[in-house]
């Protein structure tokens, strides 16, 4: 059976999150549902990362295993075809090795979060970003960041249903920048590691928003880390302004 890879995109308002679930819509339903358009099912996929209710993708990758040898671009565009009118595209695919797995062959995955900076509530993006009515200090955001980078238990940041055998993790990247955004200016924060704990980089965005409204310092975040204590998280902001922007492997398979 040949094993394809798919490069997903999708909005994740209305759906439950990524993994299937009985009596709720989810993204990987979606996904399996078109394949079975094309094949007898029942099939399942399996992806890079499990995304909340809410989140979305910029560049979620999943794989699936076919019958028959599909021309990538044929299988793409039928699969496009049969996700309508969902808001889920599959941007490329490509054959793979049997023995590649889009979640245990990935080396890396990178997060954005977006937060829009405007009193009036959010209307062309509405439910794509966290919106912020207040000032926020790009500079002290990113000192506080900055306390977080490399390796260390992040129990703190930790969802407490997180499955996760351990709470060490090392992070890469942290960046914090002001953009401006098509409806305001816009806060986005760049988020890199090998493997992510459940909610960490909402737990992450949430803590610095604290920051950059003033009522932490960057000390404050150094501290909560240091405490491996749940309960010394800033908020969980809301899921609605996280994206799964990449996911690396050793070899890009659509390269």
């Amino acid at each position: 059976m040949p094993r394809f890879a798919m490069k997903v995109e999708y909005q994740g308002a209305p759906f439950a999150g990524w993994q299937r679930q009985k009596d709720l819509p989810s993204v990987q339903g979606a996904i399996e549902a078109a394949l079975a358009k094309l094949e007898p099912g029942p099939h399942t996929i399996a992806a890079a990362g499990r995304t909340d209710a809410g989140v979305h993708a910029l560049g979620q990758v999943a794989h699936c295993d076919m019958n028959k040898g599909w021309d990538p671009f044929r299988l793409s565009e039928a699969l496009n075809h049969h996700l309508k009118p969902a808001p889920v595209a599959v941007l490329a695919v490509a054959q793979v090795d049997n023995d590649w797995h889009a979640r245990f062959s990935a080396i890396e995955r990178q997060y954005l979060f977006r937060i829009l900076q405007r009193r009036a509530p959010a209307t062309h993006d509405k439910g794509q970003v966290w919106r912020v009515r207040h000032a926020l200090d790009v500079d002290a955001m990113q000192a506080g960041a900055d306390m977080l980078l490399g390796k260390h238990d992040f129990t703190t940041f930790r969802s407490s249903i997180c499955q996760a055998a351990s709470p060490v993790k090392t992070l890469d990247e942290l960046r914090v920048e002001r953009v401006d955004g098509f409806s305001g200016p816009e806060i986005h924060f760049h988020v890199r590691a090998r493997s992510f704990l459940h909610n960490q980089v909402r737990s992450f965005v949430g803590t610095l928003e604290r920051v950059g409204a003033g009522a932490w310092s960057p000390d404050d975040v150094r501290e909560a880390l240091e405490a491996c204590d749940r309960a010394a998280c800033g908020p969980v902001c809301p899921g609605e302004g996280l994206y799964l922007a990449r996911v690396g492997y050793p070899a890009d398979p659509f390269a």
